[in-house]
């Protein structure tokens, strides 16, 4: 029998027919909608008099334009206010599923996705958002499409694609305390750069992923989009089995029992064919900060800014000029004596409940360095913010100074009210620095939570390693 790989079993699985020139027909197990991408897309049903195919596969959550103050009052943007009318409007003429804004369930969706149980191991799951590879944390096949594609699940709850090549990641080596999931993601990008991925999906394995919690493995398969892959999974293990065990959306009592039976096999066989292979030794990392204005352009928070002049190849030391004017940094300037303005803790990288203790481990009984203008927690999810109240966190963040939000999208694309100002430089654990993403000419640093916290308390980089010794 053929040895074959997580992603070709998730693939076989799900393949519905296959045409001559390779392309295949995929089934898709859920649809998760929210108010960016979906208004086109309805409307595209009702003008051919269309109907969702699948409405049980739907779920919908408010996330992108929702406000992280003053829920109670009128949305002020009337563009964010019209996409989460137009949302409310589509999901009660086609009777879907959604979370309102003021549910305690509601939160960023590749957050409740998982929190609900409404990702599951060996679906296919998409959203109108790149981020969707999140899911895969849970051997689930997940990836963003756009809002023609958002229109044809609807319609048809299948999609035309052509499969991938396979790549397979191992990470090895026990993590340094204070050196995290993030870490490992941005050093993984630094090392393959963001067209490392082009055209695969990766498989992440080796025994320092399987060390890690779920919510971690979330942090990596969200970015690994950012190496340029199609997807990131990871294989089913006790950890996934547990996390899932019990939520609102799992399968219950004899179909649970079935359904664990069948994940078991959701692992990649041995002897599998990959088409590429990339080894990653993270015993040797440190907290990693990216200093341009892409996601490969990463160093260790204690290394110095590149000099693109040490740059054999031209085209890249072209762009890594032009990040370093955007960015207004120097080569050869030490990565912790660059100076922050504004922190932000959240985005569907670094917003469940284990980044949050992390952060609060590192400013409980401290306070914000007097430079920091605005430094913001925005939790994953109602049930995040409520768990991390019970546990006090909140107050943690509030006694430090910090800005206790409620849960959505929030600064990591600025589509709401919480933007940099042009200049404003930021710590932030969201998934992309490009120019803008935070708001016009606002400055991007990724970073772990644990690292975000301690620039909040520094008031620039700083090892987030020291804060656990």
């Amino acid at each position: 029998m053929t040895a074959l790989s997580l992603y070709d079993k998730l693939w076989n699985s799900h393949v519905v027919h296959t045409q001559d020139d390779g392309t295949s027909l995929i089934y898709i197990d859920r649809h998760l909608v929210h108010e960016v991408t979906s208004p086109q897309a309805f409307e595209g049903l009702r003008l051919a008099g269309r109907v969702p195919w699948r409405k049980a596969s739907i779920l919908a959550v408010p996330d992108h334009n929702v406000p992280t103050t003053d829920r109670d009052k009128e949305i002020a943007d009337p563009v964010s206010r019209k996409q989460l009318q137009a949302l409310d409007q589509n999901c009660d003429f086609f009777a879907l599923q959604k979370f309102e804004m003021n549910d305690p369930r509601q939160g960023i969706v590749h957050v409740i996705g998982p929190e609900q149980g409404a990702s599951l191991p060996g679906m296919t799951i998409v959203c109108g958002d790149s981020h969707t590879s999140t899911h895969g944390a849970l051997a689930a096949l997940s990836f963003g499409i756009g809002t023609s594609e958002v229109e044809h699940v609807l319609a048809t709850q299948c999609l035309l694609l052509r499969k991938t090549k396979s790549m397979r990641v191992n990470v090895s080596g026990a993590l340094p305390k204070g050196v995290y999931s993030k870490d490992i993601v941005l050093a993984l990008i630094a090392k393959i750069g963001t067209a490392g991925g082009n055209g695969h999906t990766i498989e992440f394995c080796g025994e320092t992923i399987e060390k890690l919690s779920i919510e971690a493995r979330m942090t990596i398969c969200n970015m690994s989009i950012e190496a340029g892959a199609r997807a990131g999974v990871i294989g089913v293990d006790d950890k996934t089995i547990e996390y899932i065990a019990g939520r609102p959306f799992a399968p219950k009592d004899a179909m649970w029992d079935a359904a664990v039976k069948s994940w078991r096999q959701l692992v990649s066989d041995e002897g599998a064919n990959f088409d590429s292979t990339v080894d990653l030794d993270a015993s040797q990392l440190s907290p990693q900060v990216s200093w341009g204005t892409s996601p490969e352009m990463v160093v260790p928070v204690d290394g110095v800014v590149p000099d693109p002049d040490q740059e054999p190849n031209a085209t890249k030391a072209e762009g890594m000029r032009n990040a370093l004017t955007y960015m207004g940094l120097t080569p050869g300037q030490a990565v912790n004596q660059i100076n922050i303005d504004k922190i932000f803790i959240g985005s569907c990288t670094n917003s469940r409940i284990e980044d949050l203790r992390v952060a609060a481990q590192v400013v409980k009984g401290k306070t914000l360095a007097s430079n920091i203008k605005l430094a913001i927690i925005v939790p994953g999810s109602g049930l995040v913010k409520r768990q991390a109240e019970q546990e006090g966190l909140d107050q943690i963040f509030k006694a430090a100074g910090f800005e206790w939000r409620d849960p959505g999208c929030s600064m990591c694309l600025g589509m709401n009210a919480d933007q940099l100002e042009s200049g404003e430089r930021c710590a932030s654990t969201s998934n992309r620095n490009f120019e803008g993403r935070q708001g016009q000419g606002g400055r991007t640093h990724l970073v772990s939570p644990a690292m975000a916290a301690a620039a909040g308390i520094a008031g620039h980089f700083d090892d987030a390693r020291k804060y656990f010794n």
